[in-house]
């Protein structure tokens, strides 16, 4: 570097993030105290909306049937709560985007607050369709959990991604696995009140979603996607101050350029991700009733989604870690082979509670495999100024593929059975594997061009008469 160049610009040895060259002043590093510290206030506040989310899925199928007389309408539970967080996640990207993972946080998990004293007022006046409502808006906090596991990768280094995005999902494991075993504690709740009893999980969900959006509030400063720009726009006025005064920037140049992105692969992890939570939510929508008609009770329910929530969470950050090491597209073609085990189990169940149970728990760890492994890689291809819009159209179809799922189980169980509703499942499988494919073939054929176009040219032999 020239003397002109060292005076006139930063240099590398500021402070900065890690292959930026240092060159952004004294703002936080990537992957430094504060990313540590955010993941760490998203894993708290992602345990407490997880607790809410888990007590409300628990008993609304339940509740649902009850307060209306009809089994087929026991499906519109998951539909309207997958319903609410599709509904909610592009409004919710668009104002992170705009102000903030913070205030789109906390947004969120206030609708969800409200939504739980909703279902509670609506069992107490005998009103199906209200409660329909209310587990439409506590459905926002399951879009606030797709949106915290994105946070968790703003300012995450590139090679941690994975990790810091499967970490936060992970934390969902506690309240989760809790959520169901609440429906004794909640009927105790509920006598206390004098409102159903089965409605007393939902005090449990107002208070976890209070705590929530408290913990998100305080905690989240300085707001990490803000932070983020700070420092690629400090990365890039360095870069763009030091190449003017004509010096070089090794590392910089190469952080501050987007990632080349693939549009139709982007749209192809999106299609993958939906079809593995749409056969997610269609089994486990109607995993309640199919047990209760089969000598089940509320506590072998409450048992069964705590297994199925177990693995959709607990291995998380072992998927996250396999993805990093083994790459994102294998992780994600095994979650298709064990959702596959699963829907095999659910066709071959019948009354044994046990089969439903290693069928549902092998039904979470698929989808948790399909979704850490999709969502890093659909960070990683597209850039980073559209990633909080192409999240948000990923945790919107998401949802509203499980909204669609759970509206049309109750209609299919209601039809023929569990088996039945397996059968439809493998259905989906297979377009997902189709989708996978493609996916896969695409990622090799854009690996093949980036390898051509590093690789050196010959020189041209020149012939002919001199």
């Amino acid at each position: 570097m020239s003397a002109a160049g060292s005076a006139s610009a930063p240099t590398p040895q500021a402070t900065g993030a890690p292959g930026t060259g240092g060159l952004t002043g004294d703002l936080p590093r990537r992957g430094g105290p504060l990313q540590r510290r955010t993941v760490w206030v998203l894993s708290i506040a992602t345990v407490l909306g997880g607790l809410g989310v888990g007590a409300s899925l628990s008993v609304g199928a339940l509740l649902l049937a009850e307060v209306s007389g009809n089994d087929a309408i026991s499906g519109l539970a998951s539909s309207v709560f997958n319903a609410g967080a599709a509904i909610a996640g592009i409004p919710l990207a668009r104002l992170a985007g705009r102000r903030g993972r913070r205030p789109a946080l906390v947004i969120g998990s206030t609708v969800a607050m409200f939504g739980a004293l909703i279902a509670i007022f609506s069992t107490v006046i005998g009103q199906w369709w209200l409660l329909a409502i209310g587990l439409g808006m506590l459905g926002v906090a399951s879009a606030v959990q797709l949106l915290s596991r994105f946070t968790a990768t703003d300012l995450a280094e590139p090679e941690k991604r994975a990790r810091d995005l499967s970490l936060v999902v992970w934390a969902i494991t506690v309240g989760a696995v809790v959520g169901p075993n609440l429906v004794g504690p909640g009927a105790v709740v509920g006598d206390a009140l004098g409102i159903p009893k089965l409605a007393g999980v939902f005090v449990f969900a107002f208070a976890a979603q209070v705590l929530a959006a408290a913990v998100n509030l305080f905690g989240l400063r300085p707001d990490p996607l803000l932070t983020a720009r700070k420092i690629a726009e400090a990365a890039r006025s360095a870069v763009s101050g030091l190449e003017s005064a004509g010096g070089s920037t090794p590392g910089a140049a190469g952080t501050a350029a987007p990632p080349t992105g693939d549009r139709r692969a982007r749209i192809l992890v999106i299609v993958v991700i939906a079809i593995a939570q749409a056969i997610m939510v269609g089994l486990m929508a109607m995993t309640p009733l199919h047990l209760m008609h089969h000598e089940g009770t509320p506590e072998i329910v409450g048992f069964t989604l705590s297994l199925h929530i177990a693995g959709m969470y607990a291995l998380s950050p072992v998927f996250g870690t396999l993805a990093s090491r083994y790459g994102r597209i294998p992780i994600v073609v095994l979650g298709l082979v064990v959702l596959l085990l699963s829907i095999v189990l659910a066709f071959i169940a019948g009354p044994s509670h046990l089969i439903v149970q290693v069928s549902l728990t092998l039904l979470g760890l698929g989808w948790s495999a399909v979704t850490v492994a999709g969502a890093a890689l659909l960070t990683e291809l597209t850039p980073e100024a559209d990633r909080p819009r192409w999240q948000g159209r990923s945790d919107a179809t998401m949802s509203a593929a499980g909204a669609i799922a759970g509206a049309l189980s109750g209609v299919i169980f209601a039809i023929g059975d569990f088996s039945f509703l397996a059968a439809t499942c493998a259905v989906l499988l297979a377009l997902g594997a189709v989708a996978s494919i493609q996916l896969g073939l695409r990622a090799r054929r854009n690996a093949r061009g980036r390898e051509a176009a590093a690789a050196p040219r010959e020189p041209a032999k020149v012939t002919g008469d001199r």
